[in-house]
């Protein structure tokens, strides 16, 4: 199976949509002889910040000299990119041989009479193969969709991070910050350690699944927090202070915007519980990794005239992050937008988030089969807007619109900033 035949067998499992359960890829695991086994994991789940908190785990356990591998969702560009060992994406022979080995315990799988897996299952399996073919000591492994259901959740990880919860797939994980707790903290395994920077009632759903699983629970607050120290061009500085191991830093972060002071603390004490668990992490592997770790598309700036900035945000609770980061890094000066968002987000919340009354806005649709159209997107805003045929166009007007000294930021989707990378990036 070549890369290209791979993603052809891909394409046709997107038929099957997204199906939340178990059974599948449980069966699926069984029959390929659980991989997933062969090394640790730390699980991640999340409403924002999950992405992140993930390479920046990563990153550290990588700078302790521990071969590390990292799954994560979904890709901005290629899918080789949703499996890394080591930072480093997949080869693309080595991820379609992962997707082949697959295939034929999926066959096996449906004649012996079971659904078919989706395609989220399929990968996921096909990573699990990966890493341990790879013979990674650990993987730092991202929910997809909730936690509960996901198809992640098959391993039995050293520590359990809930980033925070906010509302998002309600459609699939409930209507309230309560159900959609219930969903994250459906990663929490018995026994396992648990971090997590969530708040009020969904705060209370974990700490009650943590208590009833026997679980340490370290929550920001009250076990740790983040200082934000400063910002020296396009790098922060960083503390973070801890109950029971005091104040480290301070640690240079490439990753902007004071959310990431937050993801920061919950990798730091994340990595200090790895650490507690035998992993070979030490203060000065925690600094190596902080300051190596990148992760493309989280307000990821490209210097020029104007200045491009490139961030995922599709939630309100993250274009309100966003919004303060630009705020921060640039001054508060105004911002050329170029943004395109899923018709099935909270569009007018991401709005009002994000845009002020002196900002303007091209808009552009992602190049997903979900995307909103843009005049939805335009009706929503009150200032200048316009609507452009691609995105292509959309960058090169909000470039113009900018000048010389603007900023320019194109948010909204990763289905919007992939392709973005790719024309800043050729």
């Amino acid at each position: 199976m070549t890369y290209q035949q791979a993603l052809e067998y891909l394409a046709t499992l997107n038929k099957f949509g997204i199906n939340l359960g178990l059974a599948r890829i449980e069966r699926l695991l069984d029959l390929m002889g659980h991989p997933e086994r062969r090394y640790r994991t730390v699980h991640v789940t999340g409403t924002n910040g999950k992405g992140s908190t993930t390479a920046m785990l990563a990153a550290i356990l990588q700078a302790s000299g521990v071969k590390t591998g990292m799954y994560t969702s979904p890709h901005l560009v290629e899918y080789t990119e949703r499996m890394a060992v080591d930072g480093r994406p997949a080869a693309p022979a080595a991820f379609a041989a992962a997707i082949e080995h697959t295939r034929r315990f999926v066959e096996q799988m449906t004649a012996e009479g079971w659904e078919h897996p989706t395609e989220f299952e399929v990968l996921t399996a096909a990573a699990f193969h990966y890493f341990a073919e790879a013979k990674v000591e650990y993987a730092v492994i991202e929910v997809g969709l909730g936690g509960l259901l996901d198809s992640t959740n098959v391993v039995s990880p050293e520590v359990a991070v809930i980033t925070n919860v906010a509302l998002e797939h309600t459609d699939r994980c409930g209507a309230t910050v309560r159900e959609i707790a219930r969903h994250k903290a459906g990663i929490i395994k018995a026994g396992v350690p648990v971090v997590t920077a969530a708040e009020g009632e969904a705060l209370a759903v974990i700490r009650q699944t943590a208590a009833a699983c026997g679980s340490m629970l370290y929550v920001r607050g009250q076990d740790f927090a983040g200082e934000y120290l400063g910002q020296h061009g396009y790098c922060q500085k960083v503390a973070v202070h801890t109950a029971q191991h005091g104040r480290l830093g301070p640690f240079s972060l490439t990753l902007l915007g004071r959310h990431q002071v937050e993801n920061c603390a919950i990798a730091v004490m994340a990595a200090l519980v790895l650490a507690g668990r035998g992993a070979p992490i030490t203060p000065a592997a925690i600094a190596a990794g902080l300051a190596a770790a990148r992760w493309p598309g989280r307000f990821e700036v490209f210097p020029g005239e104007p200045v491009v900035v490139v961030d995922g945000a599709h939630n309100p609770h993250g274009a309100q992050a966003l919004r303060a980061a630009l705020d921060e890094v640039f001054g508060g000066q105004p911002v050329t937008f170029l943004l395109g968002i899923l018709r099935d987000k909270d569009i007018a919340g991401i709005v009002r988030a994000l845009v002020r009354p002196y900002d303007k806005v091209v808009v552009a649709a992602p190049l997903s089969e979900r995307a909103a159209a843009p005049g939805e997107i335009a009706r929503e805003i009150g200032g200048y807007v316009e609507e452009a045929p691609s995105i292509a166009a959309g960058l090169a007007r909000a470039r113009r619109l900018g000048g010389a000294d603007g900023v320019v930021c194109a948010a909204g989707s990763l289905y919007l900033i992939g392709t973005v990378r790719q024309i800043i990036l050729p």
